[in-house]
């Protein structure tokens, strides 16, 4: 029994040691765009834009952006937040 418990820690920390590095680049990346494209949306929704079918794409790729930060999938995220900020953008015309 001790035994099974010590390996299913061992694995725990292994998968948690498997998560990005938080202070990479690619990380601060993430966050500042994650941080960016919440400013445009909050503008967009302020114009009275939250109706539209961009505007909820973008707010769904941004919440899955935040998933993927946060399992560490920087460049998931990265992604997400482009093609968010690229449908918030097409929002405002």
């Amino acid at each position: 029994m001790k035994y099974r418990i010590f390996i299913i820690f061992v694995l725990i920390v292994g998968v948690v040691g498997c998560a990005g590095n938080p202070t990479s680049s690619l990380a601060k990346q993430c966050d500042a765009g994650l941080s960016a494209a919440h400013k445009e949306l909050d503008y967009a929704k302020t114009k009275g834009l939250s109706g539209t079918v961009e505007y909820t794409k973008a707010a769904s790729l941004l919440g899955a952006a935040k998933i993927q930060s946060e399992f560490g999938k920087y460049p998931n995220c990265i992604d997400k937040v482009n093609r968010a900020r690229a449908y918030i953008r097409k929002s405002q015309q």
